[in-house]
């Protein structure tokens, strides 16, 4: 290091004196020193000329310090796990509100069984919130890539806010829906936003972990609203048992709007915005390793991305005019459909809607309550495997068998609901069967399918357009739950059981998808997501990991996460060994007897694949 060192110090001081350079000084110095020019030339944006209207923001003396790296990255990670925990008490605040017959008097829909008005306006006032979280995603998108990440959270904070007082003091359903929409608009931009914080401010090899423990406490928020509404519905006063709730969530509000003026920056929106001293204090208060290998990495992205900033807009993003404009929407597809396919697995059917499937299933009323409650609970600690799935096995290999183990999940409680809505001795053994298998589900989709669509965007969209790829994902999830949430009861008066082996064969309808069109990030650090969309020209993932293989670039494997043995290649300097059929592979494959050969070759297969 200290040679290396030297002969940086030697180039750069034969140069500036114009005398010819040493022998032994190598290519790779004046390389860099030519690099560093080309950084120090670059034409960053300048500051948002409405900035200073918005409260808030990123300080250096404001921030707060810690002895060490990883006290610092532990209070970043339970920050933003409160405010994705708000998110959850927010989602699932209003199941048992629309239970309330207090609040459905008031509200003017009761009584809701039998009539279709009353069930559409049930439906209508949980899904016209994410017509607000659409907008809110999109503004705050753009307002995270203009002033900065903190900056626009705070944003989202005062629309929640606001949304949270009319919610908790509305008299009828106008008022209702209005404050359900303002809320909205500060959860679209809060949920936007703050998983993109939290992926750029962590390492590549933590990412999934870091949401993911993020995700257990946006459950246990959904779990909080849930068994606070339960225990005030004990209370005689009806009214103040819907009210409450929805009160509480200015709570959480001034916590999470305060509360992240004191932490630090993005580190990459702070090079774009060509803060470089900054963005190096930031990682080095959040690593416990050298920071300007990664910084350098940062740097070398972010000036190709100002060179491509004509496509830093929404419509460039979705209707493209070149080669970077036809990857941006490439990006946008897979993250939108992602968070669509997320919803149409099934959880907010069962999550928002438990207590009637649970009285569906022959349960009375009180037992289905305590059973929503419960299912809950045991959602919020199947999230503590997604910490585990991940960052171990991969993006894809744990959507593909969630989506596996969700479809036969399904499948056989919608069999057995089927009998459990018939009278008879059996009726309470088929009940307990679906109970079963709904726990089991939600404890499937936690440690799989809750994560990773949020996670997925945050990594697969360059620096100078991720504030906005993060919203067109809210979007996605907006557009999922709203009409889910929208039809759902129509579904359980109309199919009733059947509504479980419509998500059975959606759940399969779902796999291939993953499987061919999503690359594989776990493992990756940000800046080189880039190769897959620059260099795979094709949206099967497995074809466009062959063509980048055939233009010579070590990482190519892309169906495949990369490990630790994958990263000592590469720093070698070798190519990632072939995913293709080797000569050893077929004298082993030539050797094994017919009865094993098919196994071999599935899990090899599997493996290519990147899902076994």
């Amino acid at each position: 290091m200290v040679a290396v060192q030297s002969e940086r110090t030697d180039s750069k001081t034969s140069s500036d004196t114009n005398d010819i350079p040493e022998k032994g000084i190598s290519p790779a110095s004046d390389k860099e020193v030519k690099d560093q020019d080309e950084y120090e030339n670059l034409k960053y944006p300048e500051p948002w000329k409405f900035e200073k209207w918005f409260i808030g923001g990123y300080s250096k003396g404001r921030m707060i310090k810690f002895n060490s790296p990883k006290a610092m990255y532990r209070a970043i990670n339970l920050f933003a796990g409160v405010a994705i925990m708000f998110y959850g008490y927010d989602q699932g605040v209003m199941s048992q509100v629309n239970l309330n017959p207090h609040y459905q008097e008031l509200m003017g829909i009761a009584p809701i069984e039998g009539n279709s008005r009353n069930v559409a306006a049930l439906g209508g006032i949980v899904s016209v919130y994410y017509g607000g979280t659409l907008i809110g995603a999109l503004i705050a998108g753009s307002l995270a890539d203009r002033m900065g990440r903190i900056k626009a959270v705070v944003f989202g904070c005062l629309w929640a806010l606001l949304g949270a007082v009319l919610q908790a003091s509305a008299y009828n359903i106008t008022w209702m829906c209005f404050g359900r929409v303002i809320s909205g608009v500060g959860v679209g931009a809060i949920d936007c936003v703050v998983p993109v914080w939290s992926a750029e401010v962590s390492s590549h090899s933590a990412r999934g972990a870091f949401l993911a423990i993020e995700f257990f406490m946006n459950i246990g928020g959904l779990a909080l609203a849930y068994w606070i509404e339960y225990f005030a519905y004990l209370d005689p006063n009806h009214e103040m048992a819907w009210r409450t709730p929805l009160a509480l969530q200015i709570i959480f509000i001034l916590v999470i709007g305060l509360g992240i003026n004191f932490f630090p920056e993005s580190p990459r929106w702070l090079m774009k915005m060509g803060r470089e001293e900054e963005a190096r204090n930031v990682l080095k208060a959040t690593r416990d390793t050298d920071v300007e290998y990664e910084l350098k990495g940062i740097k070398k992205v972010v000036k190709y991305e100002l060179e491509t900033s004509g496509a830093n807009h929404y419509v460039a993003m979705l209707f493209p005019k070149d080669r970077y404009s036809r990857q941006l929407r490439w990006r946008v597809v897979l993250a939108v459909w992602l968070q669509i396919m997320q919803e149409l697995v099934g959880i907010g059917v069962i999550t928002v809607y438990a207590v009637d499937l649970f009285q569906d299933a022959g349960f009375e009323e009180q037992m289905s309550k305590l059973l929503a409650g419960f299912n809950n609970i045991s959602y919020m600690f199947s999230v503590i495997f997604a910490v585990i799935t991940l960052d171990r096995y991969g993006r894809r290999s744990t959507m593909v068998w969630g989506a596996v183990g969700m479809a036969v999940e399904l499948l056989i409680a919608g069999i057995l609901d089927k009998y459990a809505q018939i009278k008879g001795p059996n009726q309470r053994s088929f009940g307990a069967g679906v109970a079963t298998l709904t726990f089991l589900y939600t404890a499937t989709f936690g440690a799989t399918w809750l994560t990773t669509p949020w996670l997925y965007p945050t990594e697969i969209f360059p620096l100078n357009v991720r504030a906005k790829g993060g919203a067109w994902s809210v979007v996605g999830w907006s557009i999922g739950n709203g009409i889910i949430t929208m039809i759902t009861p129509f579904l359980f008066q109309a199919i009733s059981y059947g509504t479980l082996l419509l998500l059975f064969g959606l759940n399969i309808f779902c796999i291939p998808f993953v499987i061919l069109l999503y690359p594989e990030t776990a493992g990756r650090s940000l800046e080189k997501m880039d190769t897959f969309f620059e260099h795979g020209g094709s949206w099967n993932v497995f074809k466009a990991s062959h063509n980048i293989r055939d233009e010579g670039i070590d990482d190519w494997r892309w169906t495949k996460k990369m490990n630790s043995e994958d990263h000592k290649e590469l720093e070698a300097g070798r190519r990632l060994s072939t995913a293709v059929r080797s000569p050893e592979e077929d004298e082993k494959d030539a050797r094994m007897s017919w009865t094993k050969r098919p196994v071999y070759t599935l899990r090899r297969k599997g493996s290519n694949a990147g899902v076994m």
